[in-house]
């Protein structure tokens, strides 16, 4: 799912919203999820999941062109980890959808 089709669905279920205020709402709400990651705060949506940020430290990789060390600064990276009610509903939606093993 986009974030254009996640507006559209919003917009269909809820008839009292125009699409411009259900693409305002979105954008609302994604963005305040950004700047409050952004300054390292860890969001938790019951029943869905959390995010917060994963520190990777500092490594030396290596240029695949030349074959010489680089080395690769730390990094900070947005994570989620799903919550439990999340996991057990794809799990039991998973496999009733998958096909027979090819």
């Amino acid at each position: 799912m986009t974030r254009s089709d996640l507006v559209a669905k919003l917009a269909e279920r809820f008839a009292q919203l125009t699409q411009r205020d259900t693409e305002f709402a979105v954008k609302t709400i994604l963005d305040a999820m950004s700047d409050a990651l952004a300054r390292g705060h860890r969001i938790e949506i019951r029943g869905f999941g959390s995010f917060s940020i994963n520190r990777r430290p500092p490594r030396v990789g290596r240029n695949p062109r030349s074959g010489e060390q680089v080395t690769i600064p730390e990094k900070l990276v947005p994570h989620f980890k799903p919550g439990k009610a999340l996991r057990e509903g794809v799990d039991a939606i998973a496999p009733a959808q998958s096909g027979p093993a090819a």
